[in-house]
């Protein structure tokens, strides 16, 4: 899976440095994976949630920040919109970011 943009959790985990490892850990899963369905996430992400429009929501770091990836399967390209902390997904639509 290729992953737009690393830069954007680097961004992230400079301000909130207790969840790097688990960010750093999650793009590299995520980069050696080859998802083709929502069923396959599921498999390692159980508490992942799936929104409209290939949307996915990760919980990182037991649920502290939440990471919204939008897929597209069949070319294999994942693109992160946002990645905040629980009370900032909060505000958000997720199903519009």
């Amino acid at each position: 899976m290729r992953i737009i943009s690393k830069k954007i959790l680097r961004e992230f985990w400079t301000k909130h440095d207790d969840c790097e490892q688990q960010l750093k850990s999650w793009f590299q899963e995520t980069s050696n994976s080859s998802w083709r369905n929502p069923k396959e996430i599921k498999k390692e992400y159980p508490s992942a949630s799936f929104l409209e429009g290939n949307r996915v929501v990760f919980n990182i770091k037991g649920n502290k920040y939440r990471l919204i990836v939008k897929i597209n399967y069949d070319y294999q390209m994942l693109w992160i919109r946002f990645v905040g902390t629980h009370a900032e997904y909060d505000k958000i639509d997720a199903t519009k970011i």
